[in-house]
Parts: structure tokens; sequence; C-alpha cells
């Protein structure tokens, strides 16, 4: 009975959250007529979201293009193909692991900080105080945080693709003995390529929607936060976990739908 009752309430939860989450997303979306005069707040959640993350993009960046390198070329040197890891490394950053990487990073440093800092307007009455100024929460709040956070994903996912094979081309180098300009070339010439071009795209559009999934996830939570700071703490860790299983879902949806 007791199992009963948590999947009951498990599922009538989830099921609140993503309608409360979907309707969100729907309301910020109308208050975009109100861009212009929110710019500056815009301006700021970009910068929040994209220069404040750069380091702990950069390095993961990096890492990742040598560690998905040196595993693929170490498999590939089985068969004398080692010299394709700079085509192998293109696709796989460009079109899954990019989009993916940035937005499981975002979601865990800036998303949670907006869970939190919504979350503690929430529980301090900041929130009720707004809409008793004729102030919309979703107008002042969300939606600068929907569209900073959603603009600067797919910019964050170019900047950790070239990050990535950088640092794929190092270990090419050094411990594969992979020329640099076979592997650029290999880089160059899958880019030129329409196939090259359909993997940009998909990845940018990735990155898109993945930006509005986790700033909404976030947003959401931190709006439906109670019970003082343990409610905001449960709000901040939830926001992640959830932002992290919906964007494996639609990444793999996203996926199927292109390249089916």
């Amino acid at each position: 009975m007791n199992m009963f009752s948590f999947l009951k309430n498990l599922i009538t939860e989830s099921i609140y959250g993503a309608g409360y989450s979907l309707i969100l997303l729907f309301n910020t979306v109308l208050h975009f007529r109100s861009i212009f005069f929110k710019h500056n707040e815009i301006v700021h959640q970009m910068y929040i979201a994209g220069i404040s993350s750069l380091f702990v993009v950069s390095i993961v960046a990096i890492f990742t293009g040598m560690i998905m390198g040196l595993n693929a070329g170490l498999g590939l040197k089985d068969f004398g193909a080692e010299g394709q890891i700079g085509l192998l490394l293109t696709i796989t950053l460009t079109r899954e692991m990019s989009p993916f990487m940035t937005a499981l990073i975002l979601s865990a440093s800036v998303g949670s900080a907006i869970a939190a800092e919504i979350g503690t307007m929430k529980v301090s009455e900041e929130i009720d105080a707004l809409e008793v100024m004729s102030i919309d929460p979703v107008r002042y709040l969300v939606m600068p945080r929907v569209l900073g956070f959603s603009f600067m994903v797919p910019v964050l996912c170019v900047y950790s693709t070239i990050l990535g094979i950088v640092g794929g081309a190092v270990v090419g180098h050094f411990q594969l003995g992979v020329d640099y300009q076979v592997y650029f070339n290999d880089v160059k010439g899958r880019i030129a390529s329409t196939a090259g071009l359909k993997d940009l795209y998909v990845g940018l559009f990735k990155g898109f929607v993945f930006g509005v999934i986790v700033s909404t996830i976030s947003c959401s939570h931190g709006l439906r936060a109670t019970n003082g700071a343990l409610g905001v703490g449960r709000a901040t860790r939830e926001s992640v976990v959830i932002s992290f299983l919906v964007v494996i879902f639609f990444g793999y949806v996203l996926t199927a739908f292109f390249y089916r």
C-alpha cells in the first residue's frame, strides 16, 4: 500500500509539474513582445549563462575531445584508420556531445542557481509582492532568464565543439601520430559537406531546445518552492535531476527525428 501511494504521488506530481512547466513556457512566449523593454536583463542573463560558464565549459570540452579522440583512435588503430579520428570527432561533437554536454553543465551550474534564486524569492513572499504591485513574475523574472539562457546554449555548443576538436587533434598528434594537416583536412571536409551542415544546424537546434528545457524547468521549480530553505534546496535539486532526464529524452527524440 505504501509503495502504491508512493507511485501514485510520484505520477501525480510528475504530471502536475509537466503541465505547470508547459503552461509557464506558453506564458513566457506570450511575453516575448516585452523583449525590447527587458533587453538589459536579457543581456545580463546571457552574460551569466555564457561568460560566467566559459571556464568550466572550456575544461570539460577540451578533455572530452581528448578522451573521445584517444579512445576512438585506439579502436581505429587496430584497422589502420586512426587518421579518421578528426572526421569521427567532428560528427560526434557537432551532432551529439557538445549540445548534450553543454546543457548538462549549465543545468548543474546556471539552472540550479536560477531555481534557487526564484525559489528564495517565492518562499520569502517577494513573488507575492510583485503580484500585489501588478508586476507579472513571468514577464519580470522568467522571460529574461529563458531567453538569455536559450540564446547562449547554441553559442557555447559551437565553442565547446571547437575546443573538443582541438583537444582531439592534440591527442591524435602526440599519442597516435596523426598529422595535424590530415586531421584538420578531415574536419574541414566534413564541415563543408552537406552532411556536415546538417550536423551543424541539428546541433545548434538541439542546443536551443535544451536551453529552453533547462531554463523553463529551473524557473518552474523555483516558482513552486515551498517550506522555506528546505523547500528551496529540494526545488534546486529536483530541477537539476529532472533537467538531466528531460534533456536525455529529448536528445534521443531529436536524433531519431533528424537521422531516422
